[in-house]
């Protein structure tokens, strides 16, 4: 089995979608439109896929009043760096911060959670609970 797809709900997904693809550099798919837009990298990977939802409502990280239900984890090189540009391109950065020594948490414009993450060394990456609290 493989992932191949992960699909956030949102308000406006052409929104999302633009907002994701300056982040990642990550090419809008091209039947995206106002119900479903896409990102399709071209090498085949991971789509990222953003879905209108009638009354959406943003997670309320870190409190659980509506649940974040996932969220995804982005390398950079610089955290700061990475975190004030993406705020620049509507996103915020949360007061609570579990470890900003290891990653910085970001809502995304829709109010999604993600996280910027320092790339960790080959013996950590196999263990994915290794930065873990």
């Amino acid at each position: 089995m493989r992932l191949t797809a992960v699909t956030l709900d949102c308000a406006d997904p052409m929104a999302l979608a633009a907002f994701y693809h300056r982040a990642t550099g990550i090419p809008l798919a091209d039947r995206s439109d106002d119900e479903f837009a896409g990102l399709r990298s071209p090498d085949g990977g991971l789509f990222l896929g953003f879905q209108r939802v009638d009354g959406y409502r943003p997670p309320s990280w870190p409190g659980q009043e509506v649940p974040q239900q996932l969220h995804l984890d982005f390398d950079v090189e610089d955290l700061e760096e990475a975190a004030a540009r993406l705020v620049e391109w509507g996103a915020t950065v949360p007061a609570e911060q579990p470890r900003p020594d290891l990653w910085r948490v970001v809502l995304d414009p829709a109010g999604h959670p993600f996280c910027l993450t320092i790339p960790r060394p080959a013996a950590q990456a196999s263990d994915p609970g290794a930065a873990m609290p």
